[in-house]
């Protein structure tokens, strides 16, 4: 049973290093002036990183893969093993580092004496979460691959300095109302509305709709759909607030990803700054739960939206 302990304390070990190293990964980005949930389209279109086979990463690996491409420049969205690399008929360069992602999962622990499946006080067989480390490439740090298999991402990046019908259109299929005119962008969690000031008062047509995505992301929230804690007790404190507000900033750059946009940096941003280092510094997992709860909150909305506008060609 001892050695079993120790197994179990050596496994939660590794698991607590992963998380600390994850966030310590975001928090010096943040503290460098770097957002990772805002990346720069050089190539002039959009994308979420992309597995080997043309997957999407999802939640806390989007950040990291898009702050390592922002790092080094990278373009194209596609990332991969070494292993990956080595069987696609490519060979990772001399001195390339991989980049850091994550593998989460569950496991069911077993008797160290039985080999049962360790059950709880319902009988139930109990499961434990995971997470793993590895590293993975850019293809544009690989030679030899047959490039044609990866392509570049086709969302296109437009500046749009007058009204988008297509984008008009995809925010009309969400089914939350929203009203321009007023002097601040806001969700209404009572009304389940959202407040925008006119399109004219903003500094571009792609400032007006990544702050309508910031709002859009806000409302997922609501009772009716993913019910979030962080949007009901947003006046709480401070803390919870600023919770919410990230959730917000890293799905509006989700979906702004997928809608060929660039998301913009928010006056407000400053402000949260300080609050969301400390959330990072206090809680391993805070980041975690805020890039799923970003995720859960994109998809939602781009499943109202449906396909016109992510089928848009570059």
């Amino acid at each position: 049973m001892p050695r079993n302990t120790a197994k179990t304390r050596k496994t939660t070990a590794a698991r607590v290093d992963v998380y600390e190293e994850v966030t310590n990964q975001i928090v010096a980005l943040l503290e460098a002036g770097t957002r990772p949930w805002s990346p720069r389209w050089a190539s002039g279109a959009a994308s979420l990183p992309l597995r080997h086979e043309g997957t999407a990463y999802r939640g806390i690996n989007i950040l990291l893969l898009w702050s390592a491409a922002m790092a080094h420049g990278y373009t194209n969205p596609h990332w991969m093993t070494y292993r990956q690399a080595n069987e696609l008929g490519g060979q990772v360069r001399k001195g390339e580092k991989g980049n850091l992602v994550v593998h989460a999962g569950t496991f069911t622990p077993k008797d160290g004496e039985t080999g049962e499946p360790i059950s709880d006080s319902e009988g139930e067989e109990t499961s434990r979460a995971y997470l793993k480390r590895y590293v993975v490439f850019n293809v544009e740090q690989i030679d030899g691959l047959d490039m044609s298999k990866f392509p570049a991402p086709f969302v296109e990046i437009k500046n749009r300095d007058q009204r988008d019908p297509e984008l008009d259109a995809a925010f009309a299929r969400y089914p939350v109302p929203y009203r321009e005119g007023g002097n601040s962008a806001y969700y209404h969690p009572v009304a389940d509305s959202i407040a925008m000031p006119a399109f004219g008062d903003f500094v571009s047509g792609n400032a007006f709709y990544a702050t309508l995505a910031h709002e859009a992301i806000h409302s997922t929230g609501h009772s009716s759909r993913l019910n979030r804690e962080t949007l009901y007790e947003y006046g709480k404190s401070k803390e919870i607030r600023a919770a919410e507000e990230l959730i917000a900033e890293i799905g509006a750059a989700m979906l702004c990803a997928q809608l060929g946009m660039e998301p913009t940096e928010r006056e407000d941003h400053a402000a949260y700054l300080a609050s969301w280092l400390k959330a990072l510094r206090d809680d391993k997992r805070a980041i975690f739960r805020a890039a799923s709860a970003a995720q859960a909150g994109s998809e939602l909305i781009l499943s109202h939206m449906a396909a016109p506008v992510l089928s848009r060609a570059a």
